[in-house]
């Protein structure tokens, strides 16, 4: 989580004195185990169309298209699908024939979370749990934390010992900046499920709250853990970062440096996050020609990622 995620796209307020960007956070969306069916399988934040807002395109009702009925002869009317919609409730009721309601469709959770819930919940609230627990994690991938933060609240109560709602629960108030409340359910989460995922961000927020010796024991935690490539690159810049609070500039330098600068044929969004990281601190360590350099890379690659353009802009 990802959740933040070392750029972030929509950066979380940490230190107003801070000068930098902060691209040691992580900004994971979605707890990694919950996904809603086709539509949330991709961890990454769709990019609506440009110029139409989402809120826009979403509420925006769909205007039946008019069609035309000769009434007479040279007289024409307008009868919209709204109308003939209207005029078939209106025969049902007269004719008195009952109308039904169209089926909710039911959120559907990973068999894993679905096969947790259903030991830990009593099988007469299961269904609801269930059915809360997606809408909290639809909510949470859509960027509606506060909606998102108020359902798990609730389930809360009753789920303590289910490791997917901890750790959505703990993501959830990490977006929102709730550092130590954050630490409590990621905690409880790594404790419950054993996994490493969300140590990187488990390790930003206690850089949040300058415990840097904790960020270097989560850290080496995640190495001997044998934790994934994506995993393992958000704590290293998480690490990195901490690092540079300290003006460690070299050091943070030195731990980011063989993996940034390793060819890559075609980069993910880790390789990027991880050039910009190393451009950023270049820069501050004086040395323009490299961060120039990284800047390009990842301008190449993708041009509207965080705000590496202006930056490569700047060092012309």
């Amino acid at each position: 989580m990802s959740e933040g995620r070392g750029l972030p796209a929509r950066p979380i307020a940490r230190d107003p004195r801070a000068q930098r960007p902060s691209w040691g956070s992580v900004t994971r969306n979605g707890a990694h185990n919950l996904r809603e069916g086709d539509e949330e399988r991709s961890s990454a934040p769709r990019r609506p169309p440009r110029g139409v807002p989402e809120r826009d395109r979403r509420d925006r009702p769909e205007v039946p298209e008019a069609r035309y009925a000769v009434k007479g002869e040279g007289e024409r009317s307008i009868v919209t699908a709204h109308d003939r919609a209207e005029a078939r409730r209106a025969a049902m009721a007269a004719a008195k024939v009952p109308t039904t309601k169209r089926p909710q469709r039911r959120r559907k959770l990973p068999v894993d979370v679905a096969s947790e819930l259903g030991s830990a919940v009593p099988a007469r609230y299961l269904a609801r749990v269930e059915l809360r627990l997606a809408d909290a994690s639809r909510a949470y991938s859509r960027d509606r934390y506060p909606e998102a933060l108020t359902i798990l609240r609730e389930l809360i109560r009753t789920t303590t010992q289910v490791a997917a709602v901890r750790e959505l629960y703990g993501l959830t108030l990490y977006r929102l900046g709730r550092w130590k409340e954050a630490i409590r359910e990621l905690t409880a989460f790594h404790e419950l499920s054993g996994s490493v995922d969300q140590h990187p961000v488990l390790a930003d927020c206690e850089r949040a709250l300058r415990h840097h010796d904790r960020v270097t024991e989560l850290w080496n935690e995640l190495r001997q853990y044998g934790a994934g490539s994506d995993v393992l690159a958000e704590g290293r810049l998480v690490m990195a970062g901490s690092l540079a609070d300290r003006d460690r500039i070299a050091e943070a330098i030195e731990l980011l440096n063989p993996s940034a600068t390793r060819a890559v044929r075609k980069p993910l969004e880790r390789h990027l996050r991880q050039w910009y990281a190393l451009a950023d601190l270049y820069e501050r360590s004086g040395d323009i020609p490299r961060a120039r350099e990284l800047f390009r890379k990842v301008v190449d690659a993708d041009s509207e990622l965080s705000d590496a353009l202006e930056r490569l802009a700047a060092l012309r």
